[in-house]
């Protein structure tokens, strides 16, 4: 070290040789080190990671995309490689930090630094980052009387001192990106890994961050962690008492060790103890706590929870209400009474805290512990008549939509008086066959969940013309049981409202629900009960409690359905009876059209081909020409299946493949299962073997996806029999 000082006198030369630590020493010459105490330790190599996680499980994809972005050789030059581990409270990521961190330790020669930013911490008090850059500076020696007072020069100092060094700095906890960018090296050297319940946005786009999203452990690996902790004894005993206690944290790491935690302190106890604390969904959160702040998931989540503005607290909490697996944001607008452009921005606000997950473009869903959290949040901070209103809402959102998804997919038919939507309700347009299909088909376990809720709160008119709005796109996709389920809560409605006529159209409802679902002595009875409650209102009994066509509900399935186990020729009176209510009380086409089609198909079968021609043929050109797709397939099905009885097997294969692309045209993927085995029983009466084994095994997948096992097992039977002709004549 050399230097000039100007003194008053003659100018002095400063000549040291030798190392120096300390303060800037002015002298003449010096020979040998120079070391002046000023209070520091002596420098070595920080190691400040925390130890390692010793049951550390799983998350194997993640550890090989975190190193995976350290040997990325696609960096510019001079980037520092900064990895973002983000997800909600309780997820796992500090466990994933530090146990990537250990394993790659040796890749690190100059050491590491770790702090815990309490980002999220139960104080409520982030950590300045000019306390960690502190931290760091005593982490290499720099004591009180070399610290700058500065605090930009003490960020200055920290970059100094890790530029150009192997060092892995571990920032936990962070608030958000402000939090961590002060922290950040200057030289590329370093690596840097960071967790958050933060996206930590602005590190991904001004620093080239890669970001690494948690999510819950699948059922393998969640089964493993539990299995560090618990004998295996005790699992191979209560191997359903297991299977529930997984399901229940549904794949959360927190709550997993909790329990885990839970059930090793008490060895005596049987697992079915701790499962049926947490079967109990309002006692669940009270379950996950093993006695102190760190191992609390009601603490855990509060943490992210405080940090939430009014706004976006509230619709957490709304969420958390809200049935069904998920929520569109669509849904979320009639919910929060919010205009769209706000509730999506809110719901950004969200996904940002990793409070809730946009798994699907425009659907929202919460992980099931969080929602029971955000639940109990409402019930704390929103008045009950404001969480009602909200509720209601929804479930009109759900009804109304639904509705007129049920016009789009039948037009033709006379509308539902629904009453008006609650104000602040936004129900979606649904213009077409299609759209309504594909709405459908994304709601539908948010529809059944609505109407549960619906039930729950004695909203009877909404239970009942829920249960209409989904009949048709039940018997459509096939959803058999769930048909029969809707409408069994609809009957009970009804019956609620003191309301005949609607009772008995879900008598009706269920009579075809049960049909489909092979429940035939159910169908016969709910069939008697709904024209013993027609004749009744015809003779003028039971009209003080409702209208003989209860709010415009001329629209459903009218014919009695008939099923295998049924005597045909009382089935055909039946609907001869039914038939004459559509043509002289109702005068709707369709309905009659519908028990016209019933009464060819009991025609057939009871060896009547004249009289089955000709009410399929009335069937056929009534539904033409009231262009209604999905009955004039179900006319050409039974024309087809005449055609079959009768022995003309070429002209049967033409009627069933005309219906086969009417019904996968309209999507009525239960009837394509019917066809589909009709159309295998005709090529094989033909000695197509290889057409009927083809469609055969289309409709063996149809009828297995659609949980027909009568069905199925009568196809199984066909193949089998095919096969054994076939070895037979070889």
């Amino acid at each position: 070290m050399s230097g000039e000082l100007d003194h008053d006198g003659p100018l002095s030369r400063n000549d040291v040789s030798g190392p120096v630590e300390g303060s800037l020493v002015q002298a003449n010459s010096i020979a040998g080190g120079v070391h002046v105490y000023t209070g520091s330790r002596s420098r070595g190599v920080p190691q400040q990671l925390p130890s390692a996680p010793k049951l550390f499980t799983g998350r194997a994809r993640e550890l090989t995309d975190l190193t995976a972005a350290l040997d990325s050789g696609n960096r510019p030059s001079g980037t520092v490689v900064i990895s973002a581990i983000g997800g909600s409270g309780g997820i796992g990521k500090t466990w994933l930090a530090l146990h990537w961190a250990h394993q790659n330790k040796d890749r690190f020669a100059d050491g590491q630094l770790y702090v815990n930013l309490r980002g999220f911490g139960a104080s409520g008090k982030p950590m300045c980052p000019t306390v960690a850059i502190r931290g760091f500076l005593d982490a290499f020696g720099v004591g009180p009387a070399a610290t700058p007072v500065d605090p930009d020069a003490q960020a200055a100092l920290y970059r100094s001192l890790v530029a150009g060094k192997r060092m892995l700095i571990v920032l936990d906890n962070a608030r958000d990106s402000d939090h961590v960018i002060p922290l950040l090296p200057g030289s590329s050297s370093c690596t840097v890994l960071v967790t958050s319940r933060n996206q930590l946005t602005s590190l991904v786009t001004a620093h080239d961050a890669f970001r690494l999203d948690l999510n819950v452990l699948d059922k393998a690996d969640g089964r493993k962690l539990l299995a560090r902790y618990v004998d295996n004894v005790r699992i191979s005993a209560e191997p359903d008492a297991m299977a529930e206690i997984l399901g229940y944290c549904a794949g959360l790491p927190l709550a997993l060790r909790i329990v885990a935690a839970r059930v090793s302190a008490q060895p005596e106890f049987p697992l079915t103890v701790f499962a049926d604390e947490l079967r109990d969904c309002s006692a669940r959160l009270d379950a996950l706590s093993a006695g102190d702040a760190q191992a609390n998931l009601r603490t855990v989540l509060s943490c992210s929870y405080r940090y939430l503005n009014a706004e976006a607290a509230a619709v957490f909490g709304l969420l958390g209400l809200a049935p069904g697996p998920d929520i569109s944001l669509a849904a979320v607008v009639s919910l929060t009474d919010l205009p769209a452009l706000r509730a999506r921005a809110v719901l950004r606000d969200l996904e940002l805290a990793y409070l809730v997950t946009q798994h699907l473009p425009g659907r929202y869903r919460m992980h099931d512990l969080v929602r029971l959290y955000a639940s109990e949040q409402s019930t704390r901070d929103t008045p009950a008549e404001a969480r009602s209103a909200a509720l209601r809402r929804l479930v009109d959102f759900y009804r109304h939509t639904a509705y007129l998804g049920e016009r789009a997919l039948y037009p033709i038919r006379k509308s539902l008086n629904v009453e008006k939507p609650s104000r602040g309700c936004v129900p979606s347009r649904l213009d077409s066959e299609t759209c309504a299909l594909a709405w459908f088909d994304a709601e539908h376990a948010c529809l059944l969940a609505a109407q549960h809720l619906a039930a729950r709160q004695r909203w009877h008119k909404c239970v009942w013309e829920l249960a209409w709005a989904l009949s048709s796109f039940h018997r459509r996709r096939g959803h058999l049981h769930d048909d029969v389920a809707v409408w069994r809560a609809g009957l009970d409605a009804a019956y609620q409202m003191i309301d005949p006529p609607a009772c008995g159209w879900a008598h009706r409802f269920l009579a075809h629900a049960c049909t489909r679902a092979g429940m035939q002595r159910d169908a016969y009875d709910h069939l008697r009960h709904a024209n013993s409650l027609t004749d009744r209102i015809d003779k003028g009994i039971d009209h003080s409690s409702a209208p003989a066509e209860p709010d415009g509900v001329q629209q459903a399935y009218g014919h009695p359905p008939c099923g295998p186990s049924w005597d045909d020729g009382q089935a055909l009176a039946e609907i001869s009876h039914g038939l004459r209510v559509y043509r002289e009380r109702l005068h709707d086409p369709v309905l009659e059209a519908d028990a016209l089609n019933a009464m060819g198909f009991l025609q057939t079968r009871l060896g009547r081909p004249h009289e089955a021609r000709t009410s399929c043929e009335s069937a056929l050109a009534l539904f033409r020409r009231h262009h209604d797709a999905v009955g004039e397939a179900a006319a050409l099905d039974s024309l087809g299946y005449l055609a079959q009885h009768t022995g003309q097997h070429t002209v049967a294969v033409v009627y069933f493949h005309q219906a086969l692309a009417l019904r996968r045209d309209v999507g009525d993927s239960f009837g394509e299962a019917d066809t589909l085995g009709r159309l295998g029983k005709a090529y094989a009466a033909l000695g197509l073997r290889a057409d009927a084994r083809k469609f055969w095994r289309q409709a063996l997948d149809q009828f297995h996806t659609q949980h027909r096992p009568t069905e199925a097992e009568r196809i199984r039977q066909e193949l089998a029999a095919l096969h054994a002709l076939a070895r037979h004549r070889r």
